[in-house]
Order: structure tokens, then C-alpha cells, then sequence
């Protein structure tokens, strides 16, 4: 396989929580006002992400999967997930509040679903001054059968909330309560999986006076309870990485770039992904050059040797799987 430095065509989707800021800030091609996510790498059913460049521009995600196989993901991937792509990485602005929602880990969504669990991370590439996020609940001893009866009066009083700033990390394992608040641009790594069982959405309904369906008795039977809270303790070092998120699924480390450097890769069995939360950086990859800027996404594939980087500034997050 050649391997240089691939982007994808970035999926929009719509949501009813969406705003404008991945259009006005990421610079991704829409006219919707409610621009909920824009997922730059996908394997999920019906949502393949395409090569945007390079010689196998037009080709799928799953059609470099299955001719290049472990130069591509890595033999250890190959081993693990065969052909499905492991993880699925999001830009995501929330102009309202999102669902309070759980996911189910892999023993559960096997069950029901027939698919992986969804664990998850969160980096904030942005915020408004009072925004904030749901992280489990207030009283984590409670029984999962308060689930059952939110509402408006109640909230509150229920779900643990925390204010978020520009650069602040969360670690979300599946099982665990939350919600991405109204004013946050966030970027978002998870396991390849779409199932979200919807908690409490703030009574809300659409255009049609219909709310969106909620999973109450999946959710009871999904929520965990957990000593932390989930955020990262991290120290930004020019020109090195740090770790953010360390798991079974994926380890995601943040890398701020502002100096030429190259960096070795030949010791890890991984694609590694790089998604830009910050400044513009010229990635190199055997004489291949991409420039690639706040919102954008490129993915290395696992045979490449060594990786170039070029910025005066910028802040990249480095995700790959051990």
C-alpha cells in the first residue's frame, strides 16, 4: 500500500440540536442552520467514508480495508476487528442542549444490537462562556429507577452537570449518564457504533410537535456507576505529545506542533489519525504533502515508516489503538 497521508469526504449530518459553527468555524460545505456533526471517518452501515485524495481518491474506507488489509489497520487490528473499521471520529457543535443519553457496552450491544458498544471521548475545541456538560448523575448510589420518571422540575436535581473551557478532555466509558450542552464544538473518537439510548431530551419536539423517542428501560439496564468524572489532567508540551485518553478501544493523545519535526512510526502496529483542533500544519508522508487545518482529519496508514510536521502553530489530536 502507499501510504500517505488520506483524507476523507466529511459526512454532515442534521441534527435538531446542530448550529451553524462547523460551517463557520470548520468550514464544512452546507447551508444548514442545524449542522449537528460532521463525521470525518466512518465504517458504520450506510455511512462509508470516501477517499477524498491522493491515488485512491473515489475509493471507500472498506475498500482499503479489504485490499490492503493489515497494511492499512495493522496486524493486531486485522486480528481483532477483521475488516470493520474500529472507530468512528466526529466534529460535533451543539447550538442546544443534546440528549441525556448512555451507551452500552459490548456485552450489551451484542445482546440487543448485534454491534459494538460505544465508549467515547470528548476534546473542547470551543465553548461559550457559561456552557456546560452532563456527566452521570448527582448522587451516583441512586437506583437506576430515578431514569424513569425526568422532567423539568427534576433535572436538575438529577444529572451532575460540569462548566467546560476551550481544551478540556473527557473520557466517557460506556455506561456512563451524559450530555455534550448548548455553545460546545467538540471533537469526538468512539468505538464504530451508532446506538444511543435517549435518557431525558428537555421535552423538546419537533417541527411536527413529536418528541424523539426515549430508551428508558435499555438505559436503566446500561447505566454504570463511576468514581470520576472522566477528565483529563494533561500538561500542553510544544513539540511532544500528551496523553489524554489511554483504553481498550483507542488511546488519543494531543500534540501541539510549532516546529518542523519527523516523527518515527515504524514501531506501531496502527493507523494513527490526526485531527486538527487548532492552527494549520503541513503533514509529509514519503514526499506526499497535505496541508491540513482546524476541522480537518487525515489518516496515516500503518505501513508508513515516518511522519513530517510543519506548523508555526497548531494543535493536533494523535489517535491510534494499541
Amino acid at each position: 500500500m502507499h501510504a500517505y497521508p488520506i483524507k476523507f469526504e466529511p459526512i454532515l449530518k442534521e441534527k435538531i440540536w446542530g448550529g451553524e459553527k462547523l460551517s463557520t468555524r470548520l468550514n464544512k460545505s452546507t447551508n444548514s442552520k442545524n449542522l449537528g456533526e460532521s463525521w470525518e471517518i466512518s465504517g458504520v452501515d450506510n455511512n462509508i467514508s470516501v477517499v477524498a485524495n491522493g491515488i485512491y481518491k473515489g475509493q471507500t474506507l472498506n475498500d482499503l480495508i479489504k485490499t490492503y488489509k493489515s497494511e492499512f489497520l495493522g496486524k493486531s487490528n486485522i486480528a481483532t476487528f477483521g475488516e470493520n473499521f474500529p472507530l468512528l471520529i466526529k466534529f460535533l457543535d451543539a447550538k442546544t442542549n443534546l440528549s441525556v443519553q448512555v451507551h452500552p457496552d459490548d456485552k450489551m450491544a451484542k445482546e440487543h444490537h448485534n454491534a459494538f458498544g460505544k465508549t467515547e471521548m470528548w476534546y473542547i475545541m470551543n465553548s461559550d462562556d457559561d456552557a456546560e456538560i452532563v456527566l452521570g448523575l448527582k448522587n451516583e448510589t441512586l437506583d437506576n429507577n430515578v431514569l424513569a420518571d425526568i422532567n423539568a422540575s427534576n433535572v436538575d436535581a438529577i444529572f451532575n452537570t460540569e462548566k467546560v473551557k476551550k481544551g478540556d478532555s473527557y473520557f466517557i466509558p460506556a455506561g456512563k449518564i451524559h450530555a455534550i450542552g448548548a455553545g460546545v464544538l467538540a471533537a469526538e473518537i468512539q468505538q464504530t457504533s451508532d446506538v444511543t439510548y435517549r435518557v431525558y431530551d428537555w421535552d423538546r419536539a419537533d417541527a411536527n410537535g413529536v418528541q424523539r423517542e426515549l430508551h428508558t428501560e435499555l438505559a436503566q439496564k446500561a447505566t454504570k456507576s463511576f468514581a470520576s468524572n472522566g477528565k483529563s489532567d494533561y500538561q500542553l508540551q510544544p513539540n511532544t505529545t500528551s496523553n489524554l485518553v489511554e483504553c481498550d478501544y483507542f488511546i488519543t493523545n494531543i500534540f501541539e506542533v510549532k516546529a518542523f519535526q519527523k516523527r518515527e512510526y515504524n514501531h506501531r502496529d496502527s493507523f494513527i489519525i490526526f485531527m486538527c483542533v487548532e492552527g494549520r500544519v503541513e503533514i509529509t508522508v514519503d514526499n506526499y504533502t497535505e496541508q491540513l487545518k482546524m476541522g480537518e482529519t487525515i489518516l496515516i496508514p500503518a505501513n508508513a515508516k515516518a511522519v513530517s510536521f510543519n506548523s508555526q502553530q497548531a494543535k493536533l489530536l494523535e489517535v491510534f489503538i494499541a
